[in-house]
């Protein structure tokens, strides 16, 4: 699947997969997940994608965020959008597909395999445009949840559909693992998976 000549990058739909490695029941371990990536071939980018709470006193993210951006990973954030549904709860909003796909398309010369840590079928369209360029495309997600985490479309289109599962031990952690946070009870997770 991997070859080891070739420059791979890396773009991750943090939001997409934060929920899918908590419905397989771990955390991601980002330093295990660009070492275990670095094995496989030359890493010329790993790219995380979130929105961000602008007016929070404390975000749970943004540790991450800060570690993440230190430690090898470009960091793409913008601010998220926040509304009330209508059923009256907090909702917020944080879509990064554009952002996302034109950051792919924009080093499609220097790259040979990409690997994108997302369900979304949104991206199967990206995915059939760096197709069409001649490049790999390798599609992280999980079909081991119930429901599946992947569009089914998009893992069709893609070269190769990797189960997040099956990197359980490269690239995770358990979830007893994690250090105690707080939990804002009001706020919900990002709804746009």
């Amino acid at each position: 699947m991997f070859d080891p000549r070739e420059k791979i990058a890396l773009f991750i739909d943090g939001a997409n997969l934060y929920a899918t490695s908590r419905a397989l029941g771990f955390d991601i371990d980002y330093r295990k997940l660009l070492s275990s990536f670095r094995d496989r071939g030359y890493l010329l980018r790993a790219y995380y994608y979130t929105a961000l709470v602008e007016d929070q006193e404390y975000s749970s993210i943004r540790p991450l965020i800060d570690w993440l951006d230190y430690n090898g990973y470009k960091v793409v954030t913008k601010p998220a959008k926040e509304f009330t549904d209508a059923a009256g709860r907090r909702k917020i909003k944080g879509n990064m597909d554009i952002e996302l796909t034109i950051d792919a398309l924009e080093i499609v010369d220097v790259v040979d395999h990409y690997v994108i840590f997302s369900g979304d079928g949104d991206f199967r369209t990206l995915v059939e445009a760096l197709q069409r360029k001649g490049r790999k495309v390798s599609v992280v997600s999980t079909i081991q949840s119930q429901p599946p985490m992947i569009a089914d479309d998009l893992r069709r289109q893609a070269d190769n559909f990797i189960d997040l599962m099956s990197l359980r031990d490269s690239v995770g952690r358990a979830t007893s693992e994690r250090p105690a946070k707080r939990v804002d009870p009001e706020e919900e997770p990002f709804d746009d998976l």
